[in-house]
């Protein structure tokens, strides 16, 4: 979707209607093909502004989830840089390893916390009462 609504309503009708992502119009136009590829390579690109309600709107209306979130430290690292809203070209540049790479973690990752989008994990990471996030580097 790309659109100028920002509201919560508008994002999650088009989420719920199919939309792969979800990017305002306002954003930079280099930055659009990479987000198409993203979409057709399965995950799902947003404006960071976007996340950040899509988590509010998890952490609002959800209950943290206390057990503890079964993941391996590079899972972690991912999920971590996930929260805050790289993409997975730039995990996989941060953490010097392959795209691939990345997006068997996420796989990973959505499966450990039977989630299916990005926004379902990181949510989750959020309002989990572990804390792992917090790891030394």
């Amino acid at each position: 979707m790309l659109t100028v609504n920002t509201d919560t309503d508008s994002v999650f009708k088009a989420l719920k209607a199919g939309a792969k992502g979800y990017l305002l119009k306002r954003t930079a136009p280099q930055k659009l093909l990479p987000a198409i590829e993203e979409a057709l390579n399965g995950g799902s690109p947003m404006t960071g502004e976007i996340a950040r309600r899509v988590v509010e709107f998890f952490q609002q209306h959800y209950e943290a989830d206390e057990q503890e979130l079964d993941l391996s430290r590079r899972e972690w690292e991912v999920l971590e840089l996930l929260a805050q809203g790289y993409s997975d070209k730039e995990i996989a540049t941060r953490l010097h390893v392959g795209y691939d790479t990345v997006r068997t973690h996420c796989t990973h990752i959505f499966e450990k916390l039977q989630v299916r989008s990005r926004a379902g994990a990181v949510a989750k990471f959020l309002t989990s009462g572990d804390r792992r996030h917090l790891l030394p580097k």
